[in-house]
């Protein structure tokens, strides 16, 4: 393969058995799978994508934690779901590998999977997987230091009926002084303040980028 002259990508599919992550990049690898199979449901995409948080210190750029493909677009759960999928991706700086049929999408589908927005914040250069940064019952805070000195900033409803979910500033560690864009309306928001606050759609997301 080296005398092929070619550029390429190892991923190793161990599931997630004997701590993969720590010794992934020794071996040659760029991307490890950190799990069993995915299914297009929500539990299990819940259950793996929230569940990677403890796995950030493993991933750089050139070498990721790759919880399994995307199954946006094959049935199983709603759009708001589906952008959820997206986003956690997104802030785990996971590799972002379609599982749909790319030959019969619905336009909704289409435009979730491709979000410059947010595969922007997914291939950030910087390469630092993102991390729970706030839990209450079923709603919780995840940051992604960027490039450049941004924050990308998502806000998860887990619960089956919407919430209304507060970003305080400061108790992230963010010192806001610029600009906030919900990466999912495609719009900025003047008005933020000390904090944002936003109801938030059953397993659905907020996905913010907060740019100094």
């Amino acid at each position: 393969m080296r005398r092929s002259g070619r550029r390429i990508v190892y991923g190793l599919c161990q599931y997630g058995r004997v701590d993969v992550w720590k010794w992934g990049a020794d071996v040659g690898g760029n991307l490890w799978r950190t799990t069993g199979d995915i299914r297009d449901a929500w539990d299990s995409m819940a259950k793996i994508g929230f569940g990677q948080n403890d796995l950030a210190p493993w991933a750089r750029p050139g070498h990721w934690n790759d919880p399994d493909m995307l199954e946006i677009g094959n049935g199983g759960m709603s759009n708001d779901e589906y952008k959820t999928h997206m986003s956690l991706w997104a802030m785990l700086a996971a590799p972002l590998l379609a599982g749909n049929d790319l030959r019969s999408m619905t336009p909704d589908v289409l435009e979730i999977l491709t979000n410059r927005e947010v595969i922007a914040v997914d291939q950030d250069k910087a390469g630092k997987q993102g991390k729970r940064a706030w839990q209450s019952g079923e709603q919780e805070i995840w940051t992604r230091s960027l490039s450049g000195g941004a924050q990308a900033v998502a806000l998860f409803n887990r619960a089956t009926a919407p919430a209304q979910i507060a970003v305080r500033w400061a108790d992230l560690g963010i010192n806001k002084k610029g600009s906030v864009r919900e990466l999912w309306l495609h719009k900025s928001v003047f008005d933020a303040g000390a904090e944002y606050s936003v109801m938030v759609p059953a397993h659905g997301v907020v996905l913010l980028k907060v740019t100094n």
